[in-house]
C-alpha cells in the first residue's frame, strides 16, 4: 500500500518536524511551542501502533503480511508447478521461459510485497483451500489451531492446513515457527517416500518390461496356435463340405434308384405274386428235401425189416390186435392229427381209416396255415396231438381249445403206431 493512501503514514509525516538541512537556523519560540503541542499526538500514534495487533486480532493475515521464511514452503506446497507457472504467465501477459526453480524463486520473492502476482497467489490460495479455511475458522484459540494443524500433519494433508494456520488470527510466532519446522520434516519424509516410490517404480518398470516380453512371447505362441488351428479348421471345413457333397450325391442316387425300382416294379406285371410263388417254391423245396430224408430213413427201416420179417409181422400183428382192442369207437368219427412226422402220418391214416373213421392232418403251422388250426379242431371229433413234433404255440392252442370245448384229445410223446395205440387205449379207459 502506497503512502498517499495510508492514513497512518500521513499522520506520522504530519507529526514529524521539517528539517531544512544540517545547518538549519535556530528554531523560534513559536515552533518550539508547536512541537510541544504535537508531542502528545505522536505518543498517541505510537500507542496506537503498539496496540495495532490487538485491533487486528480478528482479521486473517494476507500473503505479503507473512514472514519471509513462510513464503518458500507455502509456495512450494500450496501450488502445483503447472498452476504456479500459469499464474505467472497470466500476470506477466506472456509465456515464461524460465525453468521451474527460477519460477519458484521469483514467486517467493514477489510474495514479500503486495503486487499483482502476490494478489493473484493470495486469490488462488483462498479459492483452492476454501474448505480447509472453513474448518480452521471454528478454532477460537491458538491451541485449537495447533490441534487442527497436528491432525492435518497426521493425515498427510498439509497444504491447505499450512495456509489456513499461518493466516489464522490466533496463529502466534511460536506456532508459525513450529508449523514451518513440521512442514520441513514432512517435506523430508515426503522426499524419502518419493525416493522409495521411485525405487519401487523402477522395479515395477523392470517387472513390467519382463512381463511385457513374456506377454509378447505368449502372444506370438498364441498367434501361431491360432494360425495352426485356423488352418486345421479350414481343412476340416473343406473335408466336411466334400463329405456333405458325397452324402447329397448318395441321397440323390438312392432317390433315383428308388424311382427306378418303382418303375421296374410297375413295368413287371404280377411281380408280387411271383415273389410269393418264389417263396412258396423255396418252402416246397425245403419240404421236398425233408420228405426225401424221411424216404431214405423209411427205406433203411424197410431194409432192416426185410432182413428180419418175422418179428416185424409179429409186432404189426400185435399193434393191429392192440388197436383192434381199443375201447374207443371210431366209426363215422373225424380224427385230427396235429403235428408229427410226415412219414408216420400215412401210417396214422391207414390205421384210423381201417376203423371206419375220417382222418385229417395239420402240421401245427410249420407249412400249413396256423389260422386254419381252429377250423380243423372244430371239425374233429377226436384230436391226436404229437407233443414231440409240434411247436409250442400250436401245442398251447390245441390244449386250450380242447379244454374250453371239452373235446377229447390224445397227447402222444413218441410218434409211433404203438404209442398211438397206447394213447387211445388210455383215453378210452378215462
Amino acid at each position: 500500500m502506497c503512502e498517499k493512501h495510508d492514513p497512518l503514514a500521513a499522520i506520522i509525516a504530519a507529526a514529524m518536524p521539517q528539517v531544512a538541512g544540517p545547518l538549519a537556523a535556530p528554531r523560534p519560540v513559536e515552533q518550539t511551542a508547536k512541537q510541544q503541542v504535537i508531542k502528545p499526538i505522536i505518543n498517541n500514534v505510537m500507542n496506537v501502533l503498539a496496540k495495532e495487533p490487538e485491533a487486528q486480532a480478528s482479521r486473517r493475515r494476507r500473503l505479503w503480511e507473512l514472514g519471509h521464511a513462510c513464503h518458500c514452503p507455502l509456495v512450494g506446497v500450496g501450488f502445483p508447478l503447472g498452476v504456479l507457472r500459469k499464474l505467472v504467465d497470466k500476470v506477466t501477459n506472456g509465456k515464461v521461459v524460465a525453468d521451474d526453480y527460477e519460477v519458484h524463486v521469483g514467486a517467493v520473492t514477489e510474495c514479500s510485497t503486495r503486487n499483482r502476482l502476490s494478489e493473484a497467489l493470495q486469490k488462488e490460495l483462498e479459492r483452492r483451500y476454501a474448505a480447509v479455511l472453513l474448518r480452521f475458522r471454528n478454532a477460537k484459540t491458538t491451541a485449537q489451531v495447533a490441534e487442527l494443524w497436528r491432525t492435518a500433519v497426521a493425515n498427510g494433508d498439509v497444504a491447505g492446513a499450512f495456509w489456513a494456520g499461518l493466516t489464522h488470527p490466533r496463529c502466534t510466532s511460536e506456532l508459525e515457527e513450529q508449523m514451518c519446522r513440521d512442514l520441513h520434516m514432512v517435506q523430508h519424509q515426503a522426499g524419502a517416500c518419493v525416493r522409495a516410490d521411485i525405487t519401487k517404480f523402477n522395479a515395477t518398470l523392470d517387472d513390467n518390461k519382463r512381463l511385457t516380453h513374456d506377454l509378447s512371447k505368449a502372444q506370438q505362441r498364441a498367434t501361431a496356435l491360432m494360425t495352426e488351428k485356423s488352418t486345421d479348421a479350414e481343412k476340416h471345413a473343406a473335408q466336411l463340405m466334400q463329405l456333405r457333397a458325397l452324402v447329397v450325391g448318395k441321397d440323390s442316387m438312392i432317390d433315383s434308384l428308388k424311382i427306378e425300382l418303382e418303375q421296374l416294379r410297375e413295368s413287371i406285371p404280377g411281380l408280387e405274386s411271383r415273389a410269393k410263388l418264389a417263396e412258396r417254391l423255396m418252402q416246397m423245396e425245403e419240404r421236398e428235401r425233408t420228405m426225401r430224408n424221411q424216404i431214405n430213413e423209411l427205406k433203411l427201416e424197410l431194409a432192416r425189416t426185410a432182413e428180419t420179417p418175422a418179428p416185424v409181422r409179429e409186432e404189426a400183428r400185435q399193434v393191429v390186435e392192440h388197436v383192434m382192442k381199443m375201447p374207443l369207437r371210431l366209426n363215422d368219427r373225424a380224427v385230427l392229427c396235429v403235428g408229427g412226422r410226415n412219414g408216420n402220418v400215412a401210417s396214422y391214416r391207414e390205421l384210423i381209416e381201417r376203423e371206419g373213421a375220417q382222418f385229417a392232418h395239420h402240421d401245427g403251422g410249420l407249412e400249413d396255415n396256423a389260422n386254419r388250426l381252429e377250423a380243423s379242431l372244430a371239425a374233429a371229433d377226436l384230436v391226436i396231438c404229437q407233443t414231440g413234433c409240434i411247436s409250442h404255440s400250436a401245442y398251447w392252442r390245441v390244449k386250450d381249445y380242447c379244454k374250453r370245448t371239452g373235446k377229447r384229445c390224445v397227447f402222444i410223446d413218441n410218434p409211433s403206431i404203438s404209442s398211438l395205440a397206447r394213447g387211445l387205449e388210455q383215453a378210452g379207459a378215462d
